[in-house]
């Protein structure tokens, strides 16, 4: 009878860990964070004031990047003018102007009609027409059409027939056929900067991967006579002298498998680089060796979801992962080397996991924890995975956790939610390069628009020279064929 309401209790705790899990899925958590979980309050007679942070909360002037800047002189007076207030002293520029911000309403794609007139003589029927202005050619749709198509559609997960409705409504249209017409032409202006992404991504040091479903209908009757029915986005966030390359592939292939083709580009002498991932086999490539490190924040989510059946137990492994994050956040905020931050974590972090991890063999030798139960299968999957996830302490520029990888897979979900499908194989490796690019550029602070329409604009020379338009360096290419 005991066993009996033992297995009850367990399937219960199981089942409310499960239904915990499926709420999050569905409505999402807001955070995970050991306090929140945990519901620990600071006391608030002994609370330190939480200081103020400077600025009111508003964007400044500064904020505004993307602005037209105007500037006014004044009207009567100018630089060492004769004051006019005391008619001694003499007048000189501030360093600070005062500054209006002035935020106006525009469609996402504005057009102008330029009308030329023309002439016909009623003898002969010749016609003359008036000059085209400079700035006006042929081209219906100019490189910013499709950087900003390209943007809202792969950067912000803005279909386009949601973008033909909005057009339409502000008496500007844009048809959902015409814009992929126009990214599609625009993909090969740009092939050769993803081209060189993918180059310089297989070299890389450290490298996260992961996937997330997708959707391909011309794939879709495929899928009885195709060997892997699954359809996957897989994303990757390389790291090479100091630059993040965002890489998204979709297809068939899981993580792994796009890992190993993206190694496959990699020079031979080059050693087998640091890979991050979560604990799922498919995410490691088969024909190529990697010094494979695993996410903590998989691992300590696995306690989060069981908290409210072991608090206490749970609590305890929150604390000390918690002490981790913050010696990982210290090496970052101190912007130490490799091996400097590698020395920070052995001398404070290397304690803390020695501990964790005796204190997770003492639950299992002294029989502290049920068989079964979901403290069981945390503490588990943790020592299972244990070497993986403690690569930090052994190898100079291992991560902890591959939430920048979690990040970048956002901006294909979003595109899914929004979407829903890719239509065919090269709508999805379409896609694919705008997400990468855009992302790369998110990454590296370079404004994806700018940079999108550099490429457009000198796509003869991004042709030849793809590596000297990078998102970090193509400012430079572009004002030397400025000047």
């Amino acid at each position: 009878m005991g066993e009996t309401i033992n297995v009850l209790s367990h399937s219960v705790d199981e089942k409310a860990a499960s239904i915990k899990r499926l709420l999050k899925m569905i409505f999402g958590a807001s955070t995970e964070k050991t306090a929140t979980v945990t519901k620990k309050r600071k006391p608030k007679g002994n609370s330190q004031p939480k200081e103020k942070k400077k600025g009111h909360g508003r964007n400044g002037a500064a904020d505004y990047t993307g602005a037209e800047k105007t500037t006014v002189a004044h009207a009567q007076l100018k630089h060492k003018d004769r004051c006019p207030a005391c008619l001694k002293g003499k007048v000189y520029v501030c360093k600070q102007p005062r500054t209006l911000i002035r935020v106006t309403g525009t469609s996402p794609l504005t057009a102008s009609v330029v009308e030329l007139e023309k002439l016909r003589c009623n003898l002969c029927g010749e016609i003359f027409t008036a000059n085209a202005p400079q700035d006006v050619g042929e081209e219906k749709y100019d490189a910013s059409a499709g950087a900003m198509i390209a943007l809202l559609k792969y950067g912000n997960g803005f279909p386009f027939y949601r973008l033909q409705n909005l057009q339409d409504s502000i008496g500007i249209p844009l048809p959902a056929s015409t814009q992929w017409d126009i990214v599609r032409d625009f993909y090969w202006h740009a092939y050769p900067a993803f081209d060189e992404l993918i180059k310089q991504a297989a070299g890389a040091k450290v490298v996260h991967n992961d996937d997330t479903t997708m959707k391909i209908l011309s794939m879709v009757n495929e899928t009885q006579d195709a060997k892997r029915k699954g359809i996957f986005t897989s994303g990757m966030i390389a790291v090479v002298d100091g630059h993040k390359i965002g890489l998204f592939f979709t297809g068939r292939n899981h993580a792994g498998e796009n890992l190993a083709d993206l190694l496959s580009k990699s020079e031979a002498d080059l050693g087998p680089p640091i890979q991050m991932c979560d604990a799922l086999s498919r995410n490691v490539p088969k024909d190529f060796k990697t010094l494979l490190a695993n996410c903590m924040s998989h691992g300590r989510r696995r306690f989060v979801d069981v908290y409210d059946n072991f608090p206490d137990e749970c609590t305890h492994v929150l604390n000390v992962l918690g002490k981790v994050y913050k010696n990982d956040a210290d090496a970052k905020a101190q912007n130490l080397s490799d091996e400097q931050r590698i020395e920070l974590h052995q001398n404070r972090s290397g304690p803390l996991m020695k501990e964790l991890r005796k204190w997770f063999d003492e639950q299992f030798e002294e029989k502290k924890v049920e068989p079964n139960s979901g403290l069981r299968q945390a503490i588990k999957y943790m020592c299972k995975h244990w070497d993986a996830l403690t690569l930090f302490l052994r190898v100079p520029g291992a991560p902890l956790d591959n939430n920048v990888c979690e990040r970048a897979l956002k901006k294909a979900i979003l595109n899914r939610k929004n979407a829903l499908f890719y239509k065919t194989e090269r709508g999805a490796r379409v896609g694919d390069l705008y997400m990468s690019l855009i992302h790369t550029c998110e990454l590296c602070s370079a404004n994806p628009f700018d940079y999108l329409v550099a490429l457009r604009e000198n796509s003869s020379e991004v042709k030849y020279q793809p590596d000297q338009w990078m998102p970090w360096n193509y400012k430079q290419a572009a004002s030397e064929i400025k000047s």
